[in-house]
């Protein structure tokens, strides 16, 4: 499997008057041309990891790691400049609410034109095709009312779909999803991820879906890493979730309600101080 992504001891900090806080303590991933899974709760610094891999995190947060590189190239090094060739470029991420992405005040054609002629220097007309050609990817009908239309105009599913459309129109490499179906509905959440696979196979990505939704990513996903206070807690295959043995995970998935196995109460899960600060455990392959 080709390798795309490599970090190793990737930690995020912030000052605080208490002293520092640590949102990503020591973690370790890589990433092929596979679909991996970070899940884990709100707070575990699923949303971080996928920010700091980007160099989104802006001062006083520090980002520090011993290695964290795309296709051998060293992303700490970087100037700003040459980051913003790498994202949308060749590392897309889909935020979690298109309502807060999306610039309300421009149309959707002209959002995904904008970034597609930053990244390519490609002239108007052949922008507009290659947006219409992404709409029809991602599903939408109407594609060319759709690109005159604003973003307040559309419903989440179809807000969702654009933004899936405007991260990929550059074919990057990488594709980070953070919770891209929290806000949907069942039938739309089913549509969207069917897209994002269909794209990430077709085009031979390597794929980050960061959720909370266990069941979601067991289904969905190649490999799976569970994160907890910052630290990766557990890896496992992602066919293989239900049988994970990190008592952690196991009172995430005894949390869940199941409709094959119907309980009067659901399982409270029981912390352990020392999940805290145990060492991380590495979903390096």
């Amino acid at each position: 499997m080709t390798k795309l992504l490599d970090v190793e001891n990737l930690t995020v900090t912030f000052p605080t008057r208490q002293g520092e806080f640590h949102a990503v303590r020591g973690l370790s991933l890589s990433l092929g041309q596979e679909r991996l899974g970070i899940v884990g709760e709100s707070g575990s610094g699923k949303s971080m990891t996928g920010r700091a891999i980007l160099r989104l995190i802006r001062k006083p947060g520090l980002v520090t790691a011993d290695r964290m590189e795309l296709n051998g190239r060293d992303l700490l090094a970087m100037s700003e400049k040459e980051m913003q060739g790498v994202r949308g470029q060749e590392i897309s991420m889909v935020m979690q609410d298109p309502k807060f992405s999306l610039n309300p005040v421009m149309t959707v054609g002209d959002q995904i034109m904008e970034i597609y002629r930053f990244h390519t220097g490609a002239s108007k007309k052949a922008a507009y095709a290659k947006a219409i050609e992404m709409l029809n990817a991602v599903s939408i009908r109407g594609p060319e009312r759709v690109m005159k239309s604003y973003p307040h105009e559309m419903s989440g599913g179809m807000g969702q779909r654009i933004m899936i459309a405007m991260m990929l129109v550059t074919e990057p490499k990488i594709l980070i999803a953070d919770e891209p179906t929290s806000a949907l509905d069942v039938s739309v959440q089913t549509q969207v991820l069917a897209i994002i696979d269909k794209l990430v196979r077709e085009r031979g990505m390597g794929l980050i879906l960061i959720s909370h939704d266990l069941n979601l990513v067991a289904s969905f996903c190649d490999r799976v890493l569970i994160m907890y206070a910052g630290r990766v807690v557990e890896v496992c295959e992602a066919g293989k979730l239900h049988e994970a043995k990190h008592p952690y995970t196991r009172g995430l998935l005894g949390s869940l309600p199941r409709i094959d196995a119907p309980v009067k109460r659901l399982e409270v899960l029981q912390r352990d101080e020392t999940w805290r600060d145990a060492e991380s455990v590495s979903g390096r392959v």
